[in-house]
C-alpha cells in the first residue's frame, strides 16, 4: 500500500498562441497606394509596348486616361509639399509669439540693446523670472487663481450640463424663449451688463432678507458686515469676494455659460433616444438617466466644456478687475505688472516697455506655463471632445 497519493498528471499547458499586431488604418492606406501604383505603372507599361508593337485594343487605356492619370500622379507629389508650406507658414504665426518670448524671458535685459542678439541670447539667466515671481507674488496668487478658477469651472460644468440635458430631452412651456436667451448669452457682451451686475452685489439685500437680519439685531450676513445706506435700508457688499463669481456659474450665467448649455444640447440631441428609454423601462427616472447613462457618454463633452471653462476663468481680467480690488488672479496681475515694476524695480520712475520687457515676458510665461502644461496633457482627449461635442462636423 502506498504511503503517498500519487500526483495527477499536470494537463498539457496550452500552447501559446502569437497575436497577430494590429495593423493601423494608416498603414492599410499606404499598402493600398502603393499596390495601385504599380498596377498603374504596369498597366501603362503594356499600353506602351502595345502601341509600340501596334496591338492596341479596346481594354487597354486610352492616351486622355494615360494623360489624367499623369496628372493626378503629379498632383500627388507636389500636393503634399505645398501643404507642408502652408501648415509651416501657419504654425509659425501662431509660434512666434511664444518663441519670442520664451526668447526674452531668459536673457539678460542688457542683450536687448544689442543688436547682434535676435533669437538666441548669448547666455541666459533666471533673474528675471525670479523678479517677476516677487513682483507678482505668484505663489498665492496662482493658488487662489486655481481655487476660483476650479470652482467655478466645475459648478458650471454640472448646472450647464443638466441645462442643456432638459433643452435637448425635455418638452416644456416656454422652451424656445428660454433658449433663445441662452443664445443671448452668446451675443450679448458682458460689457452690457456689467453696471447692472456691479451694483447689485456692491449693495447686496438678497431679496430682503438683510433688512430682516438687521432688524432682529445681526451685524454680519454669511460672514461680512451689514452696512446701512441713505434711506435708511440695509445691505451687504459683496465686492472682493469670491461670490461674486460662484453665483453666477451656479445659475448659468458665468463666463460663457450660454456657449456651454449650447455644446452640451447639441451633443445630448445626438445620443440615441434608445438608450432612455432602455433605461426607464429598468425602473430609472430622469435624474438617474442622466447620471447613469447620459453622463458616462458625455465624457469627452464634459472634459472640452471644463477645459475651455479653464482658460477662460484663467484669461478673464475684465470681470474680474470689476469685481475684485485686492483679491488678485493672475490674469490681473499680469494686467497690473508694468506698473508694479515700476514700483519695485526701478523706484516709481516711468520706464519705456523695451527696458522692461524682459521681465514682461517673464510674466506671461509665468501666466501661460499653467495652461499650457495642462493642455499639453489632456491634448488627445480635448480634440476627441471637440470631434464628438457639436462644434465641428
Amino acid at each position: 500500500m502506498a504511503t503517498a497519493k500519487e500526483k495527477a498528471p499536470k494537463a498539457p499547458k496550452a500552447p501559446k498562441v502569437k497575436k497577430q499586431k494590429e495593423i493601423s488604418q494608416s498603414k492599410i492606406e499606404r499598402e493600398f497606394e502603393k499596390e495601385r501604383a504599380a498596377h498603374l505603372k504596369a498597366k501603362r507599361a503594356a499600353y506602351k509596348a502595345a502601341k509600340k508593337a501596334g496591338t492596341l485594343d479596346d481594354r487597354q487605356l486610352t492616351s486622355e486616361h494615360l494623360g489624367y492619370l499623369r496628372r493626378k500622379a503629379i498632383f500627388n507629389k507636389v500636393w503634399p509639399i505645398f501643404r507642408f508650406l502652408i501648415l509651416f507658414g501657419l504654425c509659425f504665426v501662431i509660434l512666434y509669439p511664444l518663441i519670442y518670448m520664451v526668447s526674452t524671458a531668459f536673457r539678460p535685459s542688457v542683450q536687448m540693446t544689442d543688436p547682434s542678439v535676435i533669437w538666441l541670447p548669448k547666455s541666459l539667466t533666471l533673474s528675471n523670472i525670479i523678479d517677476t515671481w516677487e513682483t507678482m507674488d505668484f505663489g498665492p496668487t496662482l493658488l487662489n487663481t486655481i481655487l476660483l478658477n476650479l470652482v467655478c469651472s466645475l459648478l458650471s460644468v454640472g448646472v450647464c450640463a443638466i441645462t442643456g440635458y432638459g433643452f435637448a430631452r425635455f418638452d416644456f412651456k416656454g422652451k424656445a424663449l428660454m433658449f433663445g436667451i441662452v443664445i443671448m448669452q452668446i451675443i450679448v457682451p458682458p460689457q452690457i451688463t456689467v453696471i447692472p451686475l456691479y451694483l447689485q452685489w456692491a449693495f447686496f439685500d438678497c431679496f430682503g432678507l438683510v433688512d430682516v437680519l438687521a432688524s432682529a439685531g445681526a451685524t454680519t450676513f454669511m460672514g461680512i458686515k451689514i452696512l446701512t445706506n441713505a434711506s435708511g435700508g440695509h445691505y451687504v457688499s459683496l465686492i472682493d469676494n469670491p461670490i461674486v463669481m460662484y453665483a453666477p456659474a451656479i445659475f448659468v450665467n458665468g463666463i460663457k455659460s450660454g456657449l456651454f448649455v449650447f455644446i452640451f444640447r447639441q451633443f445630448f440631441k445626438g445620443l440615441p433616444k434608445e438608450l432612455e428609454d432602455a433605461a426607464y423601462l429598468d425602473g430609472c427616472g430622469p435624474i438617474k438617466t442622466f447620471l447613469k447613462v447620459m453622463v458616462p457618454n458625455a465624457s469627452s463633452s464634459f472634459l472640452t466644456v471644463f477645459l475651455f471653462s479653464i482658460v477662460w476663468y484663467w484669461n478673464d481680467y475684465y470681470v474680474s478687475s470689476t469685481f475684485f480690488i485686492s483679491n488678485h488672479t493672475v490674469a490681473l496681475a499680469l494686467q497690473k505688472l508694468s506698473a508694479t515694476l515700476d514700483q519695485t524695480l526701478f523706484n516709481g520712475a516711468q520706464v519705456g516697455t523695451r527696458k522692461k520687457i524682459v521681465w514682461l515676458e517673464s510674466g506671461c510665461l509665468l501666466t501661460i506655463a499653467p495652461i499650457l502644461v495642462m493642455y499639453v496633457f489632456l491634448q488627445k482627449h480635448f480634440t476627441e471632445g471637440l470631434a464628438r461635442s457639436g462644434l465641428v462636423g
